[in-house]
């Protein structure tokens, strides 16, 4: 860009460009070429060329600019127009101004929307929509950066609720201590203990099926004036210590060398094991959970496809119990609902809300794993346009080796989280050889078996492959090929619209979990 009154304020824009597409020209020479432009365009002139001793000016006015492209007197000069009239189409769409402002502000957008038309002083074949699509730079690598990051500050975030939550526990049984005479819980050293109770009376009654897991802080009667034991306090003396030699791990080091996944020692901890799932931190939580099983033939077609999802209550207080669930079922007309014997079935029916026959009795409370189940539901189908993912196998066998060449399709209605792609081999003295994969691959030699895992599978990448070579072997021995993945959707799609309280007042606040993973999916 260059023009009589405003060379003086562009000149590094041009000199950038001129550099980047001219790389045999020093910054002095490419200056002396722009400055000398202005007093060579005349007024009141038809053509919009002019040439010197050894070089030809091709310009267009634009506005109070000019739009100039520098070329050698070889240069094809119908060429060098067309490459001019794309450019100058390129202006408008990223320029807010068409005037020396507006060009210094978007001055690095338009370097790079240029060089994609100019490479080392030659024209591309590129169109102005395909320009401004390779400038976008919508990177898969990008989405991936953001869904683990988004995922460590969800982590951090649970972790400080977690934190907040024990704190205020240790407040409240500090204050009790202080009131009572006792000493906090935590101090006396004993473990806590699981026991299921059923509801009889007051609850759901003693066949309802219904139960819920009460955590019970046992502790010693101990008198007031006589200190309590600390169980966990360290034995006197050393004892005999119990560890792995140094040989033992020199052994497991190696196994690690080869492939192998090795599974360290857990000390068992006293107490129940918690899940690894968040902890919980609204009052009521709803867990939608399909499990997926699939059957496709290794020939196309589908030999298998069920789906099993359950809808999950937990409660943290008794008092946020007397609620009822309203729902939608996302209208899949493949789909069958079944409550459980305990809820209002034509409640559910008519109006889609999900309650107990008897509304004085409330939902139960602290229970543990994924609470207290509500409603079932089930979908089988025949259609292979339903499948989130196939899998294609194509063993080929060639002199002394074996290639084998895998894709996947992956269905639109679905992003698929955590793919694990598990395809069997015969036995190998090494890992087979791949030649060329989408995504991440592993070997497991003491399974021989070769895991392709994909960490998303989104619109950016709905298909991929994995090409890899093995000794000589028979198509039989790459099948059955194991496939698991999580999702965010569901086939029901069901959605927890609303809770509604049955004493009046506020609804407690809750939150909803919805996953799809694989039960059984397979290749045969």
């Amino acid at each position: 860009f260059s023009c009589a009154d405003a060379i003086c304020s562009v000149p590094h824009f041009c000199t950038a460009l001129l550099s980047r597409q001219f790389v045999d020209m020093s910054r002095i020479r490419i200056e002396g070429l722009l400055a000398a432009f202005p007093k060579l365009v005349g007024t009141g002139k038809q053509h919009t060329y002019v040439e010197t001793e050894n070089v030809r000016y091709v310009y267009q006015p634009i506005e109070s600019l000019y739009l100039l492209l520098v070329t050698n007197k070889q240069s094809n000069i119908l060429e060098d127009l067309e490459t001019l009239r794309l450019l100058s189409k390129l202006v408008p769409e990223y320029c807010f101004s068409l005037d020396e402002e507006g060009v210094c502000k978007t001055a690095f957008e338009l370097i790079f929307a240029f060089d994609e038309v100019i490479s080392l002083g030659h024209k591309e074949n590129v169109t102005v929509a395909q320009v401004k699509q390779y400038c976008e730079m919508d990177s898969h690598e990008e989405k991936l950066h953001n869904l683990v990051l988004k995922s460590k500050i969800d982590e951090t975030n649970d972790l400080m609720k977690r934190k907040a939550i024990e704190i205020d526990k240790q407040k409240i049984e500090k204050s009790r201590g202080e009131k009572g005479g006792y000493l906090p819980l935590q101090s006396m050293g004993s473990g806590r203990i699981d026991s299921e109770i059923s509801i009889g009376g007051g609850g759901f009654g003693s066949g309802s099926g219904f139960g819920f897991s009460t955590d019970v802080d046992s502790f010693s009667t101990k008198s007031k004036g006589r200190p309590a034991a600390s169980a966990t306090a360290p034995p006197k003396g050393l004892g005999m210590k119990l560890g792995k030699t140094q040989r033992t791990n020199q052994f497991l080091e190696s196994l690690k060398a080869e492939g192998e996944v090795i599974v360290e020692d857990v000390r068992p901890s006293v107490g129940p094991s918690r899940s690894a799932a968040a902890p919980l931190t609204d009052p009521v939580t709803l867990t939608v959970e399909e499990k997926l099983s699939v059957t496709l033939k290794r020939d196309g077609g589908l030999s298998n496809f069920a789906v099993q999802g359950t809808l999950s209550l937990q409660i943290l207080n008794q008092d946020d119990g007397f609620i009822q669930v309203q729902v939608e079922t996302g209208g899949n007309p493949g789909v069958s609902f079944q409550t459980h014997p305990n809820v209002n079935r034509e409640l559910f029916s008519n109006k889609n809300i999900l309650g107990l026959k008897d509304p004085n009795r409330p939902f139960p409370a602290g229970q543990s794993g994924d609470g207290v189940g509500l409603l079932r539901w089930r979908m089988q189908s025949v259609d292979e346009s339903v499948v989130p993912l196939t899998i294609n196998c194509w063993p080929s066998v060639s002199g002394n080796e074996t290639y084998v060449s895998i894709e996947y399709e992956a269905s639109s209605m679905f992003d698929l989280q955590n793919v694990v792609i598990s395809v069997p081999l015969p036995a190998l003295r090494e890992a087979p050889s791949v030649r060329q994969v989408d995504g991440d691959w592993r070997y497991d030699s003491r399974s021989s078996i070769l895991e392709w895992s994909i960490l998303l599978i989104d619109n950016s990448n709905r298909s991929g492959s994995m090409e890899f070579v093995v000794p000589p072997a028979d198509s039989s021995v790459f099948f059955p090929i194991s496939v698991r993945f999580t999702a965010a959707n569901t086939f029901s799609d069901l959605k927890v619209v609303n809770l509604l309280p049955l004493k009046g007042g506020q609804p407690p606040k809750f939150s909803q979990r919805t996953q799809l993973s694989t039960d059984e999916y397979q290749v045969v």
